[in-house]
């Protein structure tokens, strides 16, 4: 009897071991470039001191405006089920922060004015992935970014005309057309140590604009 009970007790750790094995999730492949080779080669690049002043990007805010369509349930309704489908997470409604005579649009009122979703951690990087080498490419007479759409605090705003050129999108999906702003949020940014993580990540900047 106490040999039994000996052997049902040793077993047990390998059973735990087993099951926290399954769970374990592979790191996004920009995520991990940023932290083994991306995050020293701009310490040196930007010939910082410090590692933690480094440009960082910590969120990207995916949204979309109805403006005047803000009634059409049709239209609400594919803008809602883009951000979801493109960005793997459901969006939040927005109203009005203060009112648009021109589009009869109230400060507070209850219709959304739009929607958005925040994005961080792997789900960002993974989005930011797909951006770059797969939607981007697919845009029309596509000649790279602007390198002008940076604020002050080098975060970078890049505003879409159609949702069509994500992958996730069917051709249902694209019988309503509307478009999209990402804005990434960049901690210690600047815009030339904005524009060098983002040239970094891949993101396709205009040749010859400064």
């Amino acid at each position: 009897m106490a040999e039994k009970k000996a052997t049902t007790k040793a077993a047990k750790p390998a059973a735990k071991t087993s099951k926290k094995a399954v769970s374990t999730k592979a790191m996004p492949r920009l995520k991990e470039l940023y932290n083994s080779e991306l995050k020293a080669k701009l310490q040196k690049e930007l010939k910082l001191s410090n590692i933690n002043q480094v440009p960082e990007l910590v969120k990207v805010v995916v949204s979309s405006g109805v403006g005047k369509k803000r009634e059409d349930k049709k239209f609400t309704e594919t803008v809602m089920l883009t951000l979801a489908k493109i960005t793997g997470q459901a969006p939040t409604s927005r109203v009005a922060k203060k009112s648009i005579a021109t589009f009869k649009i109230r400060k507070g009122m209850g219709a959304p004015v739009g929607y958005l979703t925040t994005l961080r951690n792997d789900k960002m990087y993974e989005f930011v992935d797909r951006l770059i080498n797969i939607a981007l490419p697919h845009v029309r007479d596509f000649h790279g970014v602007s390198r002008k759409a940076f604020d002050k605090q080098g975060n970078y705003n890049l505003g879409m005309k159609e949702q069509t050129v994500f992958p996730e999108i069917t051709f249902e999906d694209a019988a309503v057309l509307h478009g999209l702003e990402i804005t990434f949020i960049i901690k210690n940014g600047s815009k030339e140590g904005s524009t060098k993580l983002l040239e970094l990540f891949g993101m396709p900047f205009e040749r010859g604009e400064k």
